[in-house]
């Protein structure tokens, strides 16, 4: 009986050797390894900008002033340790009061009627950091970016097409504009 519980734990302590090298060394790297062969896009897709990474085209980020094309809303203020939805639904008070004081303020920075403000513009995403916004609404941003920067409309215009993407695989969801890289060409455009 000895002997067989000897054989027994002999053989458990050889399949736990076993499985900590292969889980917790050889799994790790050959993922790592696989990751590799994607580049950019298994780092997180860094922005950089003169050297210095920025942020990432797949996170959302908040960006304020004139200067810059804005992102939309964010429940949880673009935090991607925090990502997740207001849960406030359609119909609740707060939620429409809050896109009633969102769709003011874009209406007022932007100079139009509060009935010209996107959807976008004034709803969160459901992670809260969606990179993208609407054609319509850097379209509606750009004569303000073209001011700030001292650039031509047409000049700004031109960006936003370069950077909307079409939709993914050519008919799912809808066409939209990352934030992050449309600002970084108009402060390239600028210099």
């Amino acid at each position: 009986m000895i002997k067989d519980l000897s054989r027994q734990s002999l053989a458990a302590l050889r399949m736990l050797l076993v499985l900590t090298v292969l889980l917790g060394v050889v799994y790790p790297v050959a993922v790592w390894a696989a990751g590799q062969a994607f580049g950019a896009r298994a780092e997180g897709q860094p922005v950089e900008v003169d050297g210095t990474v920025v942020g990432s085209r797949l996170l959302g980020q908040q960006f304020e002033g004139e200067a810059w094309f804005h992102s939309r809303p964010s429940a949880k203020d673009h935090d991607s340790l925090a990502s997740a939805p207001s849960n406030l639904g359609p119909s609740n008070t707060d939620l429409l009061a809050l896109i009633d004081e969102r769709r003011a303020a874009v209406a007022a920075t932007e100079g139009v009627e509060e009935g010209d403000v996107p959807p976008d513009a004034v709803t969160a995403s459901g992670s809260g950091l969606d990179p993208h916004i609407s054609p319509a609404y850097a379209a509606l941003q750009a004569p303000r970016v073209a001011r700030a920067n001292g650039l031509e409309l047409s000049v700004v215009e031109e960006l936003v097409d370069e950077h909307t993407d079409g939709r993914s695989l050519g008919f799912l969801g809808e066409p939209g504009v990352n934030v992050l890289a449309l600002n970084v060409a108009v402060l390239e455009a600028r210099r």
